[in-house]
């Protein structure tokens, strides 16, 4: 079986889903020799059934606005592989959510949470309803009618949503509290809930931490770690804000964060003082970085995105697809050393060549930004147990669990002349063991 071949079949059967087509794309040239090398793996075909979702659930979302206005939006879950544990994954609110999307997400999150070597399926969902400019009562109705549809396809031990884009604590908070209500049962069928009832310490920051924790154990395998470092980030909101406020507790120099609008250059630095007024900007006023300069310096760039920068590391934490090939030159021709995903596929694939070939240090999303979804696997852990570890105990965690992935990339993805391609370990590393169980449930 080639990649041409098996891509044709892909498309084939999902037509006009161009996210899951790259995702799938991605991840196939990394693993089809493997497959191809294991008579089990094909005789099974296990990459033809790992591409092809278990589920996808579609409803219809239907709530009142302020105005007394009946709204309609679409609901869907996407379950795309249990085979070694619930279904596990995030709920995104946003215009642009569609099902080739979530199938991405969905695909991508079965082998990120493979790689944390937690016990969790893959699957992803949401709404294209957008909680921007929205009441609180308004996102209250939305979400208690989007749990009433999707609350019989849950439960911990089936499929434990959490939050993405546009799902944050607010919106976990009347999610949950909706399923309560309809199942009345309190369990741990949510994760990214508030600590006070359920949640785990460090989940908000967990995937801008492990992201950060994971770019730290690259530089430290080759030369040296973050220190001085100089570090361009896109995007604004959760992952970015705790992106940069963990690089510069370890002393990093951040020098740019993005919105829609376009992007800020602060050449001296944004500080922690910075990130705080980011996240009230963003969560309390729901502002534009374009404010930025007026309050701290630097220059603000409209409609433009921040890879012109020179610098040491590149952290897209925007979205998918928001670096081309042609940002992945400039990137190069300005020093950039490593590219650290701490979006879903943020990188296109046309600029993970270009960064291969150049063998830059390119760590893909489904490791880099993995931290999120391994400090809810441990807040499934602490609901189950009925207890709460302390901020510590969970930080801990998230180190050891982001070094181990990093592990298991090198041990995939090594090369030759100490260059690692991380792409490439990441997608072995996580089909592996996905293969393994798959394998062994036999034909279902």
């Amino acid at each position: 079986m080639d990649l041409n071949g098996f891509m044709a079949d892909v498309e084939a059967r999902s037509p006009g889903e161009p996210e899951f087509h790259q995702a799938v794309r991605e991840f196939a040239e990394k693993v089809l020799p493997i497959a191809n090398a294991d008579a089990r793996y094909a005789d099974a075909r296990v990459l033809e059934r790992m591409v092809e979702p278990d589920r996808v659930i579609m409803f219809r979302v239907v709530w009142e606005s302020d105005a007394g206005e009946i709204q309609v939006n679409r609901g869907y879950r996407v379950q795309f592989n249990n085979a070694i544990g619930p279904y596990k994954g995030g709920l995104r609110f946003d215009p642009s959510v569609n099902l080739s999307i979530l199938k991405f997400l969905g695909f991508e999150q079965t082998f990120k949470n493979s790689l944390t070597t937690l016990p969790m399926g893959g699957a992803k969902g949401g709404s294209d309803f957008d909680p921007k400019g929205r009441s609180d009562e308004e996102v209250m109705r939305f979400c208690q009618s989007f749990m009433t549809g999707l609350y019989r396809y849950i439960g911990k031990d089936v499929d434990v949503p959490a939050g993405d884009i546009g799902v944050g604590a607010r919106e976990v908070g009347y999610l949950f509290g909706q399923f309560k209500r309809i199942q009345n049962e309190w369990s741990g069928t949510l994760t990214g809930k508030g600590v006070s009832f359920g949640g785990s310490p460090l989940r908000t920051e967990a995937t801008g931490y492990g992201c950060v924790y994971f770019a730290r154990e690259i530089l430290a395998r080759v030369d040296g770690g973050l220190e001085g470092r100089t570090c361009v980030i896109s995007g604004s909101g959760n992952v970015a804000q705790y992106t940069a406020e963990k690089l510069v507790e370890l002393g990093a120099r951040v020098v740019t964060l993005s919105d829609r609008q376009g992007f800020v250059h602060d050449p001296e630095g944004v500080t922690l003082e910075k990130v705080r007024w980011v996240e009230e900007l963003k969560t309390s006023r729901h502002g534009t970085l374009e404010e930025y300069p007026r309050i701290w310096g630097g220059t603000f760039h409209a409609g433009a995105a921040p890879w012109s920068v020179p610098c040491d590391v590149a952290f897209p934490c925007a979205t998918q697809n928001e670096l081309d090939a042609d940002d992945a030159r400039r990137l190069l021709a300005n020093g950039c050393r490593l590219v650290c995903e701490g979006a879903n596929m943020p990188v296109t694939y046309e600029a993970s060549k270009v960064l291969e070939a150049a063998r830059v240090a390119h760590a893909p999303g489904k490791a880099a930004n993995a931290g999120g979804v391994a400090i809810s696997g441990l807040e499934m852990s602490q609901n189950a147990m009925r207890m709460s570890w302390t901020r510590e105990e969970v930080d801990q965690r998230l180190r050891r669990i982001m070094r181990q992935i990093h592990e298991h990339c090198v041990e995939q993805g090594y090369v030759d002349d100490g260059w690692v391609d991380y792409v490439r370990g990441a997608n072995v590393a996580g089909f592996l063991k996905v293969a393994e169980a798959m394998l062994a449930l036999g034909i279902v």
